[in-house]
């Protein structure tokens, strides 16, 4: 499809089809639309793996793994790995997109809240973009039962830069924050209430942290922007209802002027923090 082709991308949406009770199991309708979101640069991902110096002897978890991607990159690098998700789309996706990868990952229906010693021992439990969701004083405390003494909880973020080459991107987030700035979700994480992660972990057991960034570009189109926004929860089409068609027919205006003149750019910077225990003070 041509970038910025405004009425192949409205046939493309319409007519949206969204959950008769608006709001409930939101990212059923988001799944399909994940492959749209950034991908994590291999770079990161086999920073982090060195970092933690996996091996082929070690089990990871990934919670919230959503369609797969965090479980599959870091398969190559690990033993085996179990990715668990409560919704059942998104475990779909996962097992698709494990079988095209070609590697071995166990799928699980689950979540924080029913982690428990069961699950086995892990080297490490990776979590992208779902921390948030959680209940995170009683992941952390369930996780320092099945991660091992030397091992750790990985959060995986990314924020757009602050760069001149994003400003299609800001146009795009100024459509998303309107039609999500009356999701209680969000409202709750942007309170002055909410504690951020780090804090968090360092009240926890995996009080040590480290932090591994790398900037990283894309080249992004309307069509792609558009399916990125159904991805999110707070603008999901079972969250919006009848006024998805209305911020999809807002996203294309406000992308217009980018998507005439050329290649859209955007320009992020992806964080994995490493959170892992103390190490023992040595005595004598």
């Amino acid at each position: 499809m041509a970038q910025g082709h405004a009425g192949a991308v409205a046939f493309l949406f319409r007519p949206v089809v969204w959950c008769e009770t608006l709001d409930e199991r939101r990212f059923r309708t988001a799944a399909v639309h994940y492959a749209a979101r950034p991908p994590y640069p291999d770079a990161l991902i086999e920073g982090v793996a060195g970092f933690c110096a996996f091996t082929r002897a070690h089990r990871l978890l990934d919670l919230g793994t959503g369609p797969g991607v965090l479980a599959i990159a870091f398969a190559p690098y690990v033993g085996s790995v179990l990715a668990a998700d409560p919704e059942p789309e998104m475990l779909l996706l996962a097992r698709e997109a494990a079988r095209a990868a070609g590697v071995a990952v166990e799928v699980r229906e689950g979540s924080s809240e029913t982690l428990d010693a069961g699950w086995g021992r892990f080297r490490a439990a990776t979590l992208g973009r779902s921390f948030h969701w959680m209940d995170r004083a009683q992941t952390l405390e369930r996780l320092d039962g099945i991660v091992e003494p030397e091992g750790a909880v990985i959060l995986f973020n990314d924020e757009l830069a602050d760069a001149p080459e994003n400003a299609a991107m800001r146009a795009w987030w100024a459509v998303i924050h309107r039609y999500s700035e009356d999701d209680p979700v969000r409202a709750k994480r942007r309170s002055p209430e909410w504690q951020d992660h780090e804090t968090l972990l360092r009240a926890s057991a995996f009080s040590r942290i480290d932090r591994i960034v790398y900037p990283h570009q894309y080249s992004v189109t309307v069509e792609r922007l558009i399916h990125r926004a159904l991805s999110m929860s707070s603008t999901s089409a079972s969250r919006l209802g009848p006024r998805t068609q209305e911020m999809i027919d807002e996203i294309q205006a406000a992308l217009s002027p980018f998507a005439a003149t050329g290649e859209m750019i955007e320009a992020m910077e992806w964080t994995a923090i490493v959170a892992r225990r103390p190490v023992p003070e040595r005595r004598g």
